[in-house]
């Protein structure tokens, strides 16, 4: 039963389905079992449709359980043009942390141990803010002694050519290069023009760069 139809007691009129007006005239024991019978069909149609989105959100839920001593990332609020935990903004981060667990508040919510710039923040939080922390030694970043100039900047310096390509334009083509530089890893290797790297860097093209031990590690490809 459409919900006009179980509002109005009749059939919502379109181009499809037109009748003439008229009134229902129900009373006493026949209006009290017909609303009866309308409640029920409603509830049951809520009922299908409610059954039905969660078999949908059950197919990505999943138990989630942490520890105590676990570390994890917590999430930052989204809402916009309001502030949390010191961070605003569209290119925010969705997590800041992590943070360690310190007590399990009932079956889905921590308490985390928050840094003094937080203290003011309510330190428990539902399971579905918190995203667990796996540690990875590639995480580490080992500190390198960069030369500054005096206008806060500092040279990059290439290492090898990783790949060439040729970039096809409407009325010419330009050849490219991947460049991997020094202090960055392979995933942070940047396409550059061929012309300008041989103009400015010629070294790389001859395997003369860095001397003999990064002469080892490949010059050009």
């Amino acid at each position: 039963m459409a919900p006009y139809e179980a509002l109005y007691g009749r059939k919502c009129r379109t181009p499809l389905y037109w009748t003439e007006l008229s009134e229902k005239q129900i009373h006493g024991v026949d209006l009290v079992k017909e609303t009866e019978e309308k409640i029920k069909v409603i509830r049951d149609c809520l009922k299908a449709a409610s059954d039905r989105q969660k078999s949908y959100a059950d197919l990505k839920r999943k138990e989630i359980e942490f520890q105590v001593g676990d570390k994890v990332f917590l999430k930052v609020s989204p809402w916009k043009k309001i502030l949390r935990f010191s961070r605003k903004g569209k290119l925010s981060p969705r997590f800041i942390g992590p943070y360690e667990i310190t007590e399990r508040i009932g079956p889905v919510a921590y308490r985390l141990a928050l840094p003094a710039e937080l203290e003011r923040i309510h330190n428990v939080f539902h399971v579905s803010m918190l995203r667990r922390y796996r540690s990875d030694p590639s995480h580490v970043i080992s500190p390198t002694e960069i030369e500054i100039r005096s206008d806060m900047t500092y040279e990059e310096e290439p290492i090898k050519i990783l790949a060439r390509e040729v970039k096809q334009l409407r009325n010419k083509s330009i050849a490219l290069v991947k460049v991997l530089w020094h202090r960055h890893g392979i995933e942070e290797a940047t396409w550059e023009p061929e012309e300008a790297m041989r103009k400015q860097y010629p070294n790389l093209f001859t395997g003369k760069i860095f001397g003999d031990e990064n002469l080892k590690r490949g010059g050009e490809l």
